[in-house]
Formats: structure tokens, C-alpha cells, sequence
């Protein structure tokens, strides 16, 4: 397996009459050959780019010099300057993630330790294997040490403040990827009363290929930071015009759970039900069917993440009853808009889920004598909704006459719109139906 050494001389003071920092460079070089040359191939040396890094003595000839003339690396080094952290950082990453590695190991000064851990808590996820090694500034291969077995302190609230800032303005400086950012909305549900919308795949920063690049969901199986994550879904929320400080997504288990937004919040939940304005509630999708619910004459919204198993347990009229039940809402004036999600086209289920959708309804199955039909849990939904009481001209879907009103894409089908586990795999981005009250 690939791995990849970091090593961190970003701010590191250079003394050319001395030859202190060639000596503390070489000593690291030299340990980290001995330690890892024999697995790693790839090797990155941070260097700091700055007019106050030439001020305080860091001067880019004597590095490049000093670089250039050592040998203790066998397998050769790639130097990376830049005057951000954080934008180093992110370039090296884009470079880990082409070549497919996880296994990361830091050597950095002992002093930027923790200010280091910073940086990639927001930059990476644990879905990388990192492993960090400290030194002094003037060393030998015994001042080298592992990060455990020194801590040098927490960075301070205004050292937090400039790293977040220099995340922040580095992710925000980024170009949207894959055209411009782009929302679905539905004309059942009333702009005069609520913003909502089903955001595409294009317009984000995301760049990993199976995420890219409106990946609005991160997990600690995928390689899609938090950090970039908060970005994508900034840009989304200044085009739809709600706040992202007060975005609520469900916490998907695939069940019937419904919380209502101001009571404990569960653990996990597939729905989310409030009448709180400035509120933006959401559930993401990626196959699954993100679903909104609104009515416009109580002021109430919801949304509900709605898997295969989630729209066996009744995941939508779970929302819908919880509505009913805590706000007062009456059937008649409920609307349920139905996202993008897989279409019957592209989705199967072994034969024994398939039974349970053919009980339901047998017009959700397709093809019921293979070993895995096709499973149309759209059509599911609705059958549930209508036999709950939603009027079923209150329910859109991809079953609309109008296809010009058709926001329920099959998500499998449109890859350049849509993210897919079934096409993509394990690390698939997501996309999200969101809803909010207005003010």
C-alpha cells in the first residue's frame, strides 16, 4: 500500500552562517529515509512562502539550495511552498487522493503539533491512517519522537480563529466545479410561505471524483472533509437564500424516526418536522428519496429521508402524522414533493425485500421472477401517502403529467446531475431536499 511522507519546515528559521537549518533538515530527511524509504514513494517537504517568512529569516534560495544538495532521501522529495497552511495542505491531498492514499505520516516540529492537528481535523477525515513524529528544530534522530508522547498544548481561541480563517478564506477561494450551482424546486410548494429545493451535483468544491462536486454529506468512510462539506453547502445556501448556522439535517438510521425540531433531539432520526421560521430542516439523498412536506395554511414544513427500508417502516407518513399530531395540520392541506432518488431502471432487491414491496403494491415491482426485480419505492411512497390521506394531487413524483414539473430524476441515470450509490459505490457524494419557513 502506498504511503506518504509530510514533512512540516514551514516556519522553521533559516541561518545560513551557521548551518543550523541544513543540519536539523538533513537529520529529519535522513530519519525519515531510514524509517519509511523503504515503503514510501511519495514524500512532500512544506515550505513557507511569505514576505514574513523573508523577514524573519526564511529565505527561498538558501532552502532551495540546501534541498537540492541532500541526498538523504534515496527515493527524492517533492517541495511544496505557499504562504497559507491550509492551501499546502489541500494541494498535497488533491495529490494523495489521485494516487489513492490513506496512509499519512507528518514529521513537524514539536511546537506545531497541535496547531498541525487543527488544520488536518478540518482537511482530512478517518478515512486517512495518519501517524505524526516531532522534532526539535536543531535535532538528532533520537529528538525525534512520536506525537503521543509529547503534548505541547492546545492551540489558543485566537490561534483557532486564524486557522478556521485560513481554511475558510482558502476553501472560499476555490472555483466551483462541474458548471454552476443549480436547485430544483417544485411549484406545489408555495415560494410566498417557504425556501426549499433539491440541489444537483454541480457548482461545489468537492473534487474527488465520485463526490464531485456538490457533495453536501461527510462521514468518516469518505475521503470529503467537514470543512468542504460547510463550503458546499455556504454556496448552496446564499443561492437559495436561507442561513447555513441554522441548517438542520436528519440523521439517517433508514427507520420511521421523525424528530421535531425544539424537543430532545434523538440520536438518529429519517425525519424532521417544525414551524420555527429561519429554520432550514433537510435530508439528504443519493438514491434514497429526499422528501419535503409543507403546509402552507399552518406554516408548517418537514423533511424525511426515505430509503427501501425507511418506506417499508413508513418513513413519510411518520413526518406527516407528526405534523398532524404536534402542529395541527389537516391532511387536505399537506403537500409532499418527492427528489431525485433511484428510479425502478436501476434498483433491485433480493427476492425476499422484493416480497414485502409486491405486498404493498404490485405495481412497485418490476419483473418479479428474477432473482433481484426492480423495486419502485416512489411508487411506494405514494401508495402509502394516498392510503394515509394526502390527496394525490398533493403528492408529486416522477408519475406528474407534466414532465416540465418532474423533479424526481432517476439519480442512477443522470450522472451528470446526480450522485449515486448504485452507480458510484462505497464513497458516493450526496445531494439534500431542503425546506424553511420564511420570515
Amino acid at each position: 500500500m502506498t504511503e506518504a511522507v509530510l514533512i512540516d519546515v514551514f516556519n522553521l528559521k533559516l541561518n545560513s552562517e551557521d548551518g543550523s537549518f541544513r543540519k536539523s533538515l538533513l537529520n529529519v530527511l535522513d530519519f525519515a529515509d531510514r524509517n519509511y524509504g523503504t515503503s514510501t514513494q511519495l514524500v512532500y517537504v512544506m515550505c513557507c512562502q511569505s514576505l514574513l517568512c523573508e523577514r524573519n529569516g526564511i529565505h527561498k534560495d538558501i532552502l532551495t539550495k540546501s534541498l537540492d544538495n541532500c541526498k538523504a532521501l534515496k527515493r527524492g522529495f517533492q517541495v511544496v511552498w505557499n504562504s497559507s497552511m491550509a492551501a499546502m495542505l489541500y494541494s498535497i491531498k488533491q495529490q494523495l487522493d489521485e494516487k489513492d492514499v490513506s496512509i499519512v505520516r507528518i514529521i513537524l516540529p514539536k511546537s506545531k503539533k497541535s496547531s498541525m492537528q487543527v488544520f488536518v481535523d478540518h482537511l482530512f477525515t478517518t478515512a486517512y491512517q495518519l501517524e505524526y513524529k516531532v522534532f526539535d528544530p536543531i535535532c538528532d534522530e533520537d529528538d525525534i519522537h512520536e506525537a503521543t508522547a509529547l503534548q505541547s498544548g492546545y492551540p489558543s481561541e485566537l490561534q483557532l480563529q486564524h486557522i478556521k480563517s485560513d481554511i475558510a478564506t482558502f476553501l472560499g477561494s476555490l472555483p466551483g466545479l462541474k458548471g454552476d450551482l443549480a436547485i430544483l424546486k417544485s411549484p406545489l410548494i408555495s415560494d410566498s410561505h417557504f425556501i426549499h429545493g433539491f440541489s444537483t451535483r454541480a457548482g461545489g468544491i468537492s473534487y474527488i471524483k465520485t463526490l464531485s462536486s456538490l457533495n453536501l454529506f461527510s462521514s468518516s468512510s469518505r475521503k470529503d472533509p467537514k470543512s468542504v462539506v460547510g463550503e458546499n453547502l455556504r454556496r448552496l445556501a446564499k443561492l437559495a437564500g436561507f442561513n447555513p448556522d441554522s441548517y438542520r439535517s436528519v440523521k439517517v438510521d433508514h427507520g420511521n424516526q421523525v424528530w421535531i425540531v425544539g424537543k430532545p433531539e434523538p440520536d438518529s432520526y429519517d425525519g424532521i418536522v417544525t414551524n420555527r421560521k429561519g429554520v432550514t430542516i433537510a435530508a439528504p439523498g443519493a438514491d434514497c428519496i429526499p422528501i419535503l412536506f409543507s403546509d402552507p395554511v399552518k406554516k408548517v414544513c418537514g423533511a424525511a429521508h426515505s430509503g427501501w427500508k425507511g418506506t417499508l417502516l413508513g418513513v413519510a407518513m411518520a413526518t406527516v402524522n407528526a405534523m398532524v399530531t404536534e402542529f395541527g395540520c389537516r391532511m387536505d392541506d399537506i403537500v409532499v414533493v418527492m427528489g431525485p432518488s433511484v428510479g425502478p431502471c436501476c434498483f433491485t432487491l433480493p427476492l425476499e425485500a422484493a416480497k414485502e414491496f409486491q405486498a404493498l403494491d404490485p405495481r412497485c415491482v418490476r419483473q418479479f421472477d428474477l432473482p433481484r426485480p426492480y423495486i419502485d419505492i416512489r411508487k411506494a411512497t405514494r401508495v402509502l401517502l394516498e392510503r394515509g390521506g394526502i390527496q394525490p394531487q398533493n403528492i408529486q413524483d416522477d408519475s406528474v403529467i407534466d414532465q416540465s414539473r418532474n423533479l424526481t430524476f432517476c439519480t442512477a441515470c443522470h450522472p451528470e446531475m446526480f450522485f449515486s450509490h448504485v452507480r458510484d459505490g462505497i464513497n458516493f457524494g450526496t445531494q439534500i431536499g431542503f425546506i424553511s419557513i420564511k420570515d
